[in-house]
């Protein structure tokens, strides 16, 4: 089951690579559209899930980004029911044309201290960019979430409409999928005054076209969305 959302998201993931499996999921950049989704929501539940839905979220930092700034992606993977899954390999698409992130980190669980935040270094796969590990643990209060940040190349201009690729993850039975529709889209614009001069200063935090320090259906609006929808499932 696949759907898109403007408004809220679930929780992503990344691209099959374990076993070699890769697959080019990047769009183009294309004439500003009204369905331009920030975010994008998938669930898994089949023969391999044994009963579990896994859920998949991807999202853009913001709905406008500057032409000149950076964009930042996350991709969460959770469960919501029982079941204990471990991810080892997350692979993000960016939009084609996008070059090597600068900031990769990911989120997740550890037996002390519990969910937390760490620098990784993600590289080349298939025309997108992975991480992995020997396991990332995931529950239903407890997804990883991968946020990977690029910069808008100097082909990007305002009022383009610009699609990332997909997704796809790798781990243990049930959790790992390919999900090429996992995407999310933004609308490039002319970047304001403190843009301008500091790039993107907390990942596009000046983001709004009137120079706000926040922008309408920013990824932290969507995300707090997210964790109330699967603490609540």
């Amino acid at each position: 089951m696949f759907r898109t959302s403007r408004i809220a998201a679930g929780i992503a993931a990344t691209t099959l690579v374990v076993a070699g499996v890769g697959v080019s999921l990047g769009s183009g950049i294309a004439a500003a559209a009204p369905d331009c989704a920030v975010s994008s929501h998938a669930t898994k539940r089949d023969a391999s899930t044994v009963g579990v839905t896994h859920v998949y979220d991807k999202i853009a930092s913001a709905e406008t980004i500057g032409v000149g700034t950076s964009v930042t992606y996350k991709v969460i993977v959770g469960t919501t029911g029982i079941g204990n899954p471990y991810v080892n390999t997350i692979t993000d698409f960016p939009p084609v044309g996008f070059g090597a992130p600068t900031k990769t980190t990911i989120t997740a669980y550890h037996a002390i201290g519990g969910q937390r935040t760490e620098d990784v270094t993600a590289t080349p796969n298939a025309g997108g960019w992975k991480v992995t590990s020997t396991g990332w643990f995931v529950n239903s209060g407890n997804p990883v979430t991968l946020t990977i940040t690029y910069p808008l190349p100097s082909s990007v201009k305002a009022g383009q409409a610009i699609t990332s690729g997909g997704v796809g993850v790798a781990g243990t039975v049930g959790v790992g999928t390919e999900l090429p529709g996992l995407t999310a889209c933004f609308t490039a614009r002319g970047a304001n005054a403190g843009e301008t001069v500091i790039g993107s200063l907390g990942d596009n935090g000046l983001g709004s076209s009137d120079g706000q320090l926040s922008s309408t259906g920013s990824a932290t609006d969507i995300l707090s969305d997210v964790l109330r929808n699967l603490i609540g499932s």
